[in-house]
C-alpha cells in the first residue's frame, strides 16, 4: 500500500505543477495583451517624440541667442544638433532599459 501511496502523492505533485505552470502562462498572457500593434506604433512615437523636443528645444534656445547676441558661430545649427545628440541619447537609454526588462522577463518565465 505505501508504494501504491507514493505514486499517489508523485502524481499529484505533477498535477500541481501542470496546473501551476498554466496559471502562470495566463497570467503572463493577461499582463502581455495590451502589448499588440498600438502599443508598437505608440513606442515608436514616444520614441520619436524623445527625440524630436530636445532638438526642437536646441534649435529655439539656438535661435535665440543668435537673435540677442549676435556673433560669428551659429548658435542655432549647434544647439540643434547639441539637442539631437541628445535626444538619441535619450531614446537609446530607454530602448536598452525596455529590452534589458524584456530579457529579464524572459528569463523569469524560462526559469
Amino acid at each position: 500500500m505505501t508504494e501504491d501511496r507514493h505514486a499517489q502523492l508523485e502524481s499529484e505533485a505533477a498535477l500541481g505543477r501542470a496546473v501551476g505552470a498554466k496559471a502562470a502562462r495566463k497570467l503572463k498572457a493577461r499582463r502581455n495583451a495590451g502589448q499588440g500593434v498600438w502599443f508598437g506604433l505608440g513606442m515608436m512615437g514616444l520614441i520619436g517624440w524623445s527625440v524630436t523636443i530636445p532638438t526642437l528645444l536646441g534649435a529655439a534656445l539656438g535661435f535665440w541667442l543668435d537673435r540677442h547676441h549676435p556673433g560669428g558661430r551659429s548658435w542655432t545649427l549647434a544647439l540643434l544638433a547639441a539637442g539631437l545628440a541628445i535626444g538619441c541619447l535619450n531614446a537609446w537609454r530607454w530602448v536598452a532599459q525596455e529590452d534589458q526588462a524584456i530579457r529579464d522577463e524572459q528569463e523569469d518565465s524560462d526559469a
